[in-house]
């Protein structure tokens, strides 16, 4: 029999779930999520892997869901193409779509990542009607850990469109909804503006707009 093993983090994971009341969501917790943050250090053991992605289908937590879709992306030694392709048919936001791509590339041939690239740019054309202001997909997808990492990794022809794409609709929001914040490498969070100057920005925008 296989001995079950846990990285540090999974494992202070599992204890926040066992010490956490049922009646309340364990993964809603800031102790819980900033665990979770971590797992991106460790080196994931097959069963972390397998807890991971249980989490990843029983909750309702975006965040949570979104945290390991970042994480799994570099674990390119489990075979996890079925997983990514139902992540993708199951996410709605497009930045964590492309999370979805990201790790689905990493195992599918072009012609496969073509088809799952060609819906999310379908999708995303359509945010320019329904999303004007889009700017919390763009700086995501735009970022060093979106489509210019695909992009210089793989260099599919399917990647650069998507990105002229978003470039097109980045470009042609007020420059007001600009430069917000970025993603690093790991996918982690940058802010590039002040809470204060960003709600200043987008007053004085609504304002000389109405």
């Amino acid at each position: 029999m296989n001995k079950i093993t846990f990285s540090p983090s999974i494992f202070t994971l599992k204890e926040i779930q066992l010490k956490t009341p049922k009646n309340r969501k364990v993964e809603s917790t800031t102790a819980f999520q900033s665990v979770l943050e971590t797992c991106h250090e460790e080196n994931l053991t097959e069963q972390d892997i397998e807890f991971l992605i249980e989490l990843y289908n029983k909750t309702k937590e975006l965040y949570v869901r979104n945290t390991i879709l970042k994480i799994l992306v570099w674990y390119e030694q489990c075979n996890l193409k079925d997983f990514f392709l139902q992540a993708f048919s199951k996410e709605r936001y497009l930045d964590m779509r492309l999370w979805a791509i990201r790790g689905y590339t990493n195992y599918a041939q072009e012609k496969d990542v073509e088809k799952v690239i060609l819906k999310f740019q379908v999708t995303l054309m359509k945010r320019m009607q329904s999303t004007p202001y889009n700017y919390q997909e763009y700086e995501q997808i735009r970022s060093v850990f979106g489509l210019p990492y695909l992009i210089k990794r793989f260099g599919y022809d399917c990647f650069i469109k998507a990105y002229e794409q978003e470039e097109i609709q980045y470009n042609a929001m007020p420059d007001a909804f600009k430069g917000y914040f970025t993603l690093d490498d790991k996918g982690n969070h940058v802010s590039l503006k002040a809470r204060e100057e960003i709600d200043e920005l987008q007053n004085n925008f609504f304002k000389n707009n109405k």
